[in-house]
């Protein structure tokens, strides 16, 4: 047995902030946590959080899932992404052909048989979504579910599911039918109206994606994809805390609405993250990378190039959330939400998880990222 003692000098468990906390480690997972001090392995300097669960992750490092779904793609948008405190990620594949969605399975399959770290499964953003409400994804490729994508959807291989679809699009059968599969069905990309989303979440459907982006818009005689969003406490919503994509009193708003722990931050990660990039090609066009800002040739908001990080911190200075919270919404809630009904093996740290965490500087930036007792930067 490989077994670990590092002291935290201040440690925030999910729950509560401690100091002076010793996180014994024994082959990957918290075995015993206590403040025996004399008897340490590591010390650290700063404050040891849970690490970050990052949802909607389509590329960084230089690299797009969706250009080459492969396990070496796979380790340089996660290699990424760890330097800034991520610790599990969901690669996001958007809306592309058939045969990269295979690939992108196959690739996901090989990762997690493989044990490279952070690889949890896998989140399908498309092809079933609404033309109008597209976004940067391809029209060309959106398309109605064939028996092609439900031979991927029904893959038992690849980790933890997520589909993002337009409920407009794809009928309450469908959505049951993905639920029956264990996956987690998003609403995103969609002009629906609020009776059509809510016919969505009878079936099964339980999260919104990227809230605000993408759909249709609360209006007092129309509540739309976004009032539905708002009203159905038993849903959770993934928020871009970027300053670009949502204004931050609508992000207020929704964190006032919305029961504590429902709404989880995501970053929606293109290949900018962890380089010096000023633009790359996504389908026929150009992306440029402007004071952080993506936007694509064709004019829409193309992802961003926010990290977990800066989204805790964005989410503690700019929306004045308490720091706690802002962790949580990091780490606790999108593991809730990701591994609803099953054991939760990830998200805070207790005796018996797995001991991912992250050591933040007085600042919020990230000094050290562990996954499962391995520092990796």
């Amino acid at each position: 047995m490989t077994e670990i003692r590092l002291h935290a000098q201040r440690l925030f468990d999910g729950k509560n902030f401690l100091d002076d906390q010793v996180l014994t480690i024994s082959d990957g997972k918290i075995s015993a946590i206590d403040q025996n001090i004399r008897q340490v392995d590591i010390k650290t300097i700063g404050l040891v959080v849970p690490g970050f669960i990052d949802l909607q992750v389509n590329g960084g490092g230089g690299a797009l899932f969706n250009d080459s779904p492969s396990v070496e793609n796979l380790k340089v948008i996660m290699a990424a992404h760890t330097k800034y405190g991520t610790t599990a990620m969901m690669p996001t594949l958007i809306t592309d052909k058939v045969e990269v969605m295979v690939q992108a399975a196959d690739a996901i399959a090989a990762a997690i048989a493989q044990n490279v770290p952070g690889i949890v499964g896998v989140h399908f953003e498309g092809p079933h979504l609404s033309i109008a409400k597209k976004g940067t994804h391809s029209a060309e490729y959106i398309r109605p579910i064939s028996a092609a994508e439900w031979q991927v959807l029904a893959r038992q291989d690849i980790g933890q599911i997520i589909v993002t679809l337009a409920p407009e699009t794809v009928p309450p059968a469908d959505v049951k039918r993905m639920v029956d599969y264990g996956i987690k069905v998003c609403i995103g990309h969609t002009n629906a109206d609020f009776d059509t989303a809510q016919k969505a979440i009878d079936a099964g459907a339980t999260g919104f994606t990227h809230l605000f982006n993408a759909m249709s818009a609360f209006q007092g005689r129309e509540p739309g994809v976004v009032g539905s969003a708002l009203l159905n406490d038993n849903t959770s919503c993934g928020l871009i805390v970027d300053g670009f994509h949502v204004d931050n009193a609508s992000c207020q708003i929704a964190i006032k609405t919305k029961p504590r722990g429902k709404i989880f931050l995501v970053t929606d990660a293109m290949p900018p993250v962890g380089t010096d990039q000023t633009e790359f090609a996504l389908y026929d066009r150009t992306v440029y990378v402007n004071n952080g800002k993506l936007t694509s040739t064709t004019g829409e908001l193309a992802g961003s190039s926010l990290d977990m990080a800066s989204a805790v911190k964005n989410t503690h200075i700019d929306l004045g959330v308490e720091l706690g919270e802002a962790i949580r919404m990091a780490s606790v809630y999108p593991a809730e939400y990701l591994y609803q009904g099953q054991d939760i093996i990830r998200g805070d740290l207790k005796i018996g998880k797995q001991a991912d965490f992250v050591i933040l500087n007085d600042d919020l930036s990230v000094n050290e990222t562990w996954i499962a007792g391995q520092k990796f930067n």
